[in-house]
């Protein structure tokens, strides 16, 4: 058990089909690494699926980290099945090597079964030197995204963790009043039969690593899009089902902008967390989830706003994923039934 910064951790390996599933025919330029998935990054019994991804992030970090493209652009993981809290092994592969970016695929295997299977896009992060146009979309542009928190982390109230979130003592978060207004059934965000568009829930947070070595990193990103308040928790009661789970079937993230180095403009391990749902559809309360990771201008709690404080924050992803609503104890018993003691 150990912070974000340890447990996000994996090793190469020398390549052994014995590890993966038949029919074993992975090509010569496949690597393997190799980890544990740790117990205490889990939501209940189970493992939180954007740490999982992160572990992934991590292998294929390290397999580009010798070629041109170091940067990761691009993620899509399909969950085939439940992570258990046990070895696994991630075999990584390259697909194509361009001039601007190479796609690669990924699978987390465990006891030679597949249980995430991943696409990723790498190339550089920032201005590409035969980028001519260098085209972008930014402050002060009247037309550029600007950071959706409404208070600064500094005057934020915090906001107790749930304890079935296993590593509740390893972070911090923040209310986001403003937002969760947004949410209620007085609201003008309600919607009726004359109503265009609109509609859908909203959630925000400062998140912040509590050890105070950890680092925003790209495979901390994976996790970092990966906690919010599902669209059915948002929901009042008269419309909500009971306190589920919600498994991720599919996640997709991009990374907008480098991770910026801590400084007196960004904090080191807080982030600012948007996301938003529109629909609930079946089977199985099918749900979307569309989420933002911000840089922060500070620690929780510690220095005070600036004037213009939203102007030298950056957008680091962006993240869509696909979500069911389940029984809570069906979340339980997967992670129960499926994880192996270390």
């Amino acid at each position: 058990m150990a912070p974000i910064g340890k447990a996000i951790e994996v090793q190469p390996i020398a390549f052994d089909s014995r590890l993966l599933p038949p029919p074993n025919n992975v090509s010569n330029d496949s690597k393997l690494y190799s980890g544990i998935v740790d117990p205490e990054w889990t939501i209940g019994s189970v493992a939180n699926g954007g740490y999982v991804l992160g572990l992934i992030l991590e292998a294929c970090i390290q397999y580009q980290s010798s070629t041109p493209h170091v940067d990761p652009l691009h993620v899509t993981a399909y969950y085939l099945r439940t992570t258990f809290t046990a070895p696994f092994t991630v075999c990584v592969r390259t697909v194509k090597t361009g001039s601007g970016f190479t796609n690669l695929t990924a699978d987390l295997v465990q006891e030679g079964i597949v249980k995430i299977m991943t696409h990723l896009i790498f190339g550089l992060n920032g201005p590409h030197p035969k980028d001519k146009l260098n085209f972008t979309l930014n402050p002060p542009s009247t037309y550029a995204r600007r950071h959706p928190l409404y208070t600064h982390p500094s005057q934020a109230a915090t906001l107790p963790i749930p304890h079935y979130w296993k590593f509740h003592h390893r972070v911090k978060r923040t209310k986001e009043t403003d937002i969760l207004e947004k949410n209620k059934v007085d609201s003008p965000n309600r919607t009726t039969s004359s109503t265009v568009g609109g509609g859908g829930l909203e959630w925000g947070t400062w998140f912040e690593f509590s050890d105070k070595d950890d680092r925003i990193t790209a495979p901390s990103l994976a996790l970092l899009v990966d906690i919010f308040s599902n669209t059915p928790s948002l929901l009042p009661k008269s419309e909500r089902a009971t306190t589920g789970w919600y498994p991720t079937m599919t996640l997709s993230i991009e990374f907008k902008n480098k991770i910026p180095p801590p400084s007196h403009k960004h904090a080191a391990r807080t982030v600012g967390v948007y996301s938003q749902g529109r629909y609930i559809t079946p089977p199985q309360g099918r749900h979307d989830i569309y989420c933002e990771v911000w840089t922060a201008p500070s620690s929780i709690g510690e220095g005070k706003p600036t004037e213009n404080w939203r102007d030298d924050q950056v957008c680091l992803a962006i993240a869509t994923q696909m979500a069911l609503t389940l029984p809570l104890e069906v979340g339980e018993k997967q992670g129960i039934v499926n994880s192996v003691k270390l």
